[in-house]
């Protein structure tokens, strides 16, 4: 897997880092555009193909399972093939089946593309860390800052241009447009994996002989496991049901759509300043709580008063869910190498985001159930709790290695030893 410890040519090295950088800068460009250039055009795809809410409900609930369950397969893959290797199949396989969504006949097909897309998404999501780790060791609060600026940016753009770019030409185009930066990206890692040495992919041997670190025995590891989580449940629910909260108080769609654009401008800030703060501070445990604090207010808010001050208790929630960065620095800052630093992404990353699964549905049941969505934002506000107590071992200044136990091994003799 990828070392930067490996003897390159200096010269060599300098012209590979800058490669990787825009390998990584275009990479987190196409981390949520097939998502979010996806969703406000289901009511225009599904009358077109001829499906209705269920599906539309469904294809919803495809980017947290996708990448649940892609992201978790993703260190495997990267043990055997090295992480630029795998980020270029990833690109590759979500350039091709977005151009299949475009020109998906069926409603079938255009699921089937949807998994695909985001299945090479979910193994983007997870890879993109060691990278980082990887390539700028020496400037890991920079560079996190600058690939999270590009994912929240390309987020907040892709939805902007979706429904103008139907109502100009076609939702096919307006879909597929989105494989050609996905495409580019994909060519630029295939560079940068065919210009390194061969050994330059090579897993590090105790990851390859499964001698690494035991890393589902970590309090680290489950600390940052649990804070994602509750982040993620907190950021698919106000995405979801924030608008229905606001049209039920008798708000408009219009304030809805916008209230979203506003929460999601939130994370661009976020990702500009949690890293630094992540990486000066030895204990960044205070950022887990002020952020739990301004969540819980968020939710009160709209729970007490949605249509007083909704401005307010949105930029709220924006601010509470900067957790997601601290947490995407914390993988790193806690982990000694990429190998583990990979695997302990997609552990986090694949089984956070399965149980961010259950938020949107979770949430919209209980909201039928009772009549109101009083019982839903407790549930949310009460979800900071757990957060802030995984925080608080996510936090704590020590490395996954160092708190994970090696797995046995036998040395030439068949002495076990460890």
């Amino acid at each position: 897997m990828t070392s930067l410890s490996l003897p390159l040519v200096s010269s060599n090295r300098g012209r590979l880092t800058l490669w990787a950088g825009l390998a990584i800068a275009l990479t987190a460009v196409n981390l949520r555009t097939a998502v979010t250039g996806f969703t406000p055009l289901l009511e225009i795809i599904g009358s077109d193909l001829g499906f209705g809410v269920a599906l539309a409900g469904l294809l919803g609930t495809v980017p947290a399972a996708s990448f649940a369950v892609f992201g978790f397969l993703a260190p495997a893959v990267t043990r055997k093939f090295g992480l630029e290797r795998t980020a270029t199949v990833a690109l590759g396989l979500t350039t091709l089946s977005l151009l299949m969504r475009a020109f998906s006949p069926t409603p079938s097909l255009l699921v089937l593309a949807t998994v695909l897309a985001l299945a090479g998404i979910g193994a983007a999501n997870v890879v993109i860390v060691p990278l980082v780790k990887a390539w700028f060791a020496d400037r890991l609060a920079l560079a996190t800052s600058l690939y999270l600026i590009l994912l929240q940016a390309g987020q907040f753009i892709a939805p902007l241009l979706a429904v103008p770019l139907t109502e100009a030409t076609s939702w096919r185009l307006s879909v597929g447009i989105w494989a050609g930066p996905a495409a580019v990206a994909g060519v630029v890692w295939l560079v940068l994996a065919l210009r390194l040495p061969a050994d330059h992919h090579a897993p590090a041997t105790a990851t390859a002989t499964g001698a690494g670190p035991r890393i589902s025995r970590s309090s680290t590891v489950w600390g940052l496991l649990i804070l994602f989580a509750m982040m993620s449940l907190s950021n698919y629910g106000i995405i979801t049901w924030v608008p229905a909260v606001l049209t039920d108080a008798g708000g408009s769609a219009a304030l809805g759509g916008s209230m979203v654009a506003l929460y999601s401008a939130w994370g661009m800030l976020a990702a500009l300043v949690v890293p630094h703060l992540a990486t000066r501070m030895t204990n960044p445990f205070i950022v887990v709580v002020g952020c739990a604090v301004f969540l819980t207010a968020g939710y009160l808010g709209l729970l007490l008063s949605p249509l007083d001050g909704t401005l307010v208790w949105v930029c709220a929630l924006g601010i509470g869910v900067s957790t997601f960065p601290l947490c995407m620095t914390l993988i790193n800052r806690r982990t000694k190498s990429p190998q583990t630093a990979s695997a302990v992404s997609g552990f986090v990353q694949g089984i956070g985001y399965g149980l961010a699964c259950l938020g949107p549905i979770g949430l919209g049941l209980l909201r039928e159930a009772t009549g109101s969505w009083s019982i839903p934002l407790l549930v949310l506000a009460a979800s900071a709790v757990p957060g802030v107590i995984a925080g608080w071992f996510a936090c704590r200044p020590r490395y996954v290695e160092d708190s994970a136990p090696q797995p046995m091994t036998r040395d030439a003799d068949q002495q076990p030893r460890r």
